[in-house]
């Protein structure tokens, strides 16, 4: 059968290759504690100023197209790490993935703050896909629904919700497969929220500093926010074993 799939052009080859060169440059300016600018940008690359902007039109347009692709490697990372439990154990695959989460953001801090500290432009607050497009957003929905569909935890109903909680679950704005959850399901998204609130927390403090340096250090805190969500996700019987995977990635840093 005929492979479908039209080929790039060669304009288009070029026009990938440059993108992928404007997120390596920029990654490297994070890394190196330089200013993240289209004028840094064009310069390291060779460019003019007004030859970017053909790529990048503003530098919101620059942070957007770095930050996806920032996020979106270190989740193939994430989910590689994790691939060594098998695809039905989602709990096992979730523990090594907010342990590589924690070490990503702990190791390149600044490259976390762009992608999930940036706050979202004033003018972009009506494009969705900057809310729902999140590459590890998905990856984290999509273990926690796993865990759901085995463990069968409790969520609340619509009905349990405040009116502006429940507007926010049936109309989501977060990185989730959603439609694959009823309309009178989706008081799990509460969770998705909840639960994604205390992961993010607690690393960003720990990414930031703000936090005391021994307890970033022996990852107490990070520990201890992740096992108290072993019983919310109908995980208690599970907590030996999930503790014993735990102290392994966290002992491997």
């Amino acid at each position: 059968m005929r492979n479908l799939r039209v080929p790039l052009t060669r304009r288009e080859r070029h026009r990938e290759a440059t993108y992928a060169e404007i997120v390596e440059v920029s990654a490297a300016l994070l890394d190196e504690g330089a200013d993240l600018s289209l004028r840094a940008v064009a310069a390291r690359m060779g460019l003019t100023a007004p030859a970017l902007y053909r790529y990048v039109a503003s530098y919101q347009d620059l942070v957007d197209l770095v930050a996806f692709e920032l996020d979106r490697a270190a989740t193939a990372e994430w989910a590689a790490a994790a691939e060594r439990y098998d695809a039905e154990d989602p709990a096992a695959r979730l523990t090594v993935s907010c342990v590589r989460f924690r070490n990503w953001a702990l190791a390149k801090p600044r490259r976390f703050a762009l992608v999930f500290a940036n706050p979202v432009a004033l003018e972009h607050t009506e494009r969705r896909d900057l809310h729902t497009l999140s590459t590890s957003g998905h990856h984290f929905t999509d273990l926690l629904w796993q865990i759901q569909q085995r463990t069968h935890f409790a969520y609340p109903t619509l009905d349990e919700l405040d009116p502006v909680v429940r507007e926010a679950v049936l109309d989501p704005l977060i990185p989730a497969r959603t439609e694959q959850i009823p309309a009178e399901q989706r008081g799990l998204l509460w969770v998705y929220m909840r639960a994604w609130s205390s992961l993010y927390g607690v690393v960003a403090l720990e990414s930031t500093g703000h936090c005391d340096p021994r307890v970033i250090a022996s990852g107490h805190l990070f520990r201890a926010t992740l096992l108290d969500w072993l019983p919310r996700l109908g995980l208690s019987d599970e907590r030996d074993r999930l503790v014993a995977i735990l102290d392994e990635e966290l002992a491997a840093g």
